[in-house]
């Protein structure tokens, strides 16, 4: 385990910005202990780096764009104690802090091509621990075609942080911009929502007795997002917007809609839920607002216009990725309605989660 927090639960962070700071991009290591830095890379990262890495040998990647396509890059920094426990597995830590960007790369109808780490580990990292995580990191990157070009490795007095920059490619002029709402488009959710809020809760020692394998399903998508990365191309193909659900549900959809310049009637029956989820709201009704607003969701919200609906879904249900309709973008400015099975207007504390 990398000590140095006390963990109290997990957020992702609220805010992304595409490849801003000084970024190093050969991975460095500044005075750790156990092992050199260049034993460290070696060990560690070089066996999981892709071609446009250089072998991790100098201070910059190389990367050229595929004719006709843009390049689209986002970036989520993860701190122990505020996005994940610090006592999580160091496999779950890397797989989460890969996923939650290419989760956004998905909503942008992007493939993904490679990542940037950054890691500042704490004094008491082990080797084990890294290994592990290191192992995990670069499974996840082969995975998804997303292996680690380069990054950054320091020393901090802690707690555990890591941040990595993930880019993509999509088709010039074909990124699901989340400003693109047009009235009259259909909205979508992917998959299910709620599922890490309330496991979360669970995670923390709460939340209703649902059984094992109910509750171990709930925390398992807390602890490990799950990035729709199949449905990048139809995203490309047939959206007009996109965003991924990481602070809630409600709120996001609600500044989706807002930057766009329209608004919408929205079903919250209409929302997905799994079982598991379903079974929780049973036992304790306040975990609906739970599910709708907690976030760590890491699904799709989608904007399609109407001639286009129906090849979205079949693409959609040929990637194996369900995609549900639960509405329709109208004009207005005015924030979306949520409303019940009876038509009854549905309001909530707060949208979504904010670190500020």
């Amino acid at each position: 385990m990398i000590a140095g927090a006390d963990a109290t639960g997990t957020r992702k962070s609220a805010n992304r910005s595409a490849g801003h700071g000084n970024q190093s991009h050969g991975i460095a290591c500044a005075m750790l202990p156990h092992l050199t830095e260049d034993a460290l890379i070696a060990r560690f990262f070089a066996p999981y780096a892709g071609p446009a890495a250089l072998g991790l040998r100098d201070d910059a990647a190389l990367f050229a764009a595929p004719p006709g396509s843009d390049l689209v890059l986002t970036t989520d920094a993860l701190v122990a104690g505020v996005h994940f426990f610090a006592d999580d597995p160091p496999a779950s830590i890397a797989r989460k802090a890969l996923r939650v960007n290419l989760s956004d790369l998905a909503a942008k109808g992007a493939t993904p091509s490679g990542f940037l780490l950054s890691l500042a580990l704490p004094p008491d990292w082990t080797e084990p621990w890294l290994d592990a995580f290191a192992a995990a990191l670069g499974a996840d990157g082969a995975d998804y075609g997303c292996p680690l070009v380069g990054g950054d490795t320091v020393r901090t007095p802690g707690p555990l942080t890591l941040s990595i920059t993930a880019f993509g490619v999509v088709p010039a002029g074909r990124m699901a911009l989340r400003t693109g709402v047009r009235a009259g488009d259909r909205l979508y959710v992917t998959g299910a929502i709620g599922d890490a809020a309330i496991g979360l809760k669970m995670r923390q020692g709460g939340g209703p007795d649902i059984g094992h394998a109910g509750r171990d399903f709930l925390i398992q998508r807390y602890l490990e997002p799950q990035p729709r990365a199949a449905l990048a191309p139809a995203m490309a193909a047939h959206a007009h917007a996109g965003m991924d659900v990481s602070d809630g549900f409600v709120g996001d959809l609600t500044k989706m809609l807002a930057v766009s310049g329209v608004s919408a009637r929205v079903p919250l029956y209409r929302v997905p839920l799994s079982l598991p989820a379903r079974a929780a709201i049973a036992a304790n009704s306040d975990l609906f607002a739970v599910a709708m607003t907690g976030g760590d969701d890491y699904e799709i919200l989608a904007a399609v216009p109407p001639a286009s609906a129906a090849a979205f879904e079949a693409e959609a249900a040929a990637a194996g990725v369900p995609a549900a309709c639960f509405g329709e973008a109208v004009e207005g400015y005015d924030p979306p309605l949520f409303v019940g099975p009876d038509g009854g207007a549905i309001s909530f504390k707060r949208g979504s989660y904010s670190h500020f």
